[in-house]
């Protein structure tokens, strides 16, 4: 950790999506706002993609799960007076530090200056790698059931499979996470063909990158993890060439 100068005047928290991972998927407004900063909240893994941006800041990292105790941290730095990036992977407000440190901030009663900082998402860039299987209304589903009850992931996972969307899962299994991504399967197969498309994107962007295209029926026999993001297209998804496509209903003739 390397210490900075007090920033004068009143502080500021940047709440920064850094995207997927590679340098390349950073928006320039992301690396200019950690620039600018004098102090960097984040998780070790994602302090690592930025190391970069890093030289002369003020560092903090914690653990996973220590989400919370990291927004207090840079809460507290930007209510004295430092400019601070928070960092989230992704976008911060998708399943990122956004509403976490919004909250914080309400809870103190506190004003303070805040800017939440876009960032490309896994599944996004999972999408990308794809082709065109977001062209369509898709959702979002996380399976992490680490805050919010499993009964509510399991109502919002029929609703969108019988809806026929495209659904983008994230947090879909971890060393003691295994049993959901098997029940997600086992509802989507209530609904869809077993030959439905499937990929399934693991540290998107990175130089491990591994995307894979499978189907509902086998999507299970794959390596899936914590670093994962899976789409599981809609039924009008086709293959074209190496390319998924859900076709946005243009004419073409």
């Amino acid at each position: 950790m390397q210490q900075s100068d007090h920033c004068p005047g009143p502080g500021k928290l940047a709440v920064v999506g850094i995207g997927p991972g590679h340098r390349l998927d950073r928006t320039f407004r992301c690396e200019q706002t950690i620039l600018n900063s004098d102090v960097v909240v984040g998780y070790p893994r994602y302090l690592e993609h930025i190391k970069d941006l890093l030289q002369g800041k003020e560092v903090y990292s914690s653990a996973m799960t220590k989400e919370v105790e990291r927004c207090h941290l840079a809460v507290d730095k930007a209510l004295a007076g430092y400019r601070v990036a928070l960092i989230s992977s992704g976008d911060a407000g998708v399943y990122g530090m956004a509403g976490l440190a919004l909250e914080i901030l309400g809870q103190k009663n506190e004003f303070l200056p805040v800017e939440i900082v876009p960032g490309v998402t896994a599944g996004l860039a999972l999408g990308a790698k794809l082709g065109a299987p977001l062209m369509l209304d898709f959702a979002c589903i996380s399976l992490s059931d680490l805050l919010v009850d499993w009964s509510v992931i399991e109502k919002r996972l029929h609703a969108v499979a019988q809806a026929d969307m495209t659904t983008i899962l994230y947090n879909p299994k971890s060393k003691k996470r295994v049993w959901q991504i098997q029940k997600a399967q086992e509802i989507f197969l209530s609904y869809r063909s077993p030959k439905n498309l499937v990929s399934i994107g693991t540290d998107l962007t990175l130089d491990e990158e591994k995307v894979i295209i499978t189907d509902l029926e086998h999507m299970l026999e794959h390596d899936i993890n914590m670093r994962s993001a899976i789409i599981i297209a809609s039924s009008e998804t086709r293959k074209i060439g190496p390319w998924l496509v859900t076709p946005r209903g243009y004419s073409l003739n």
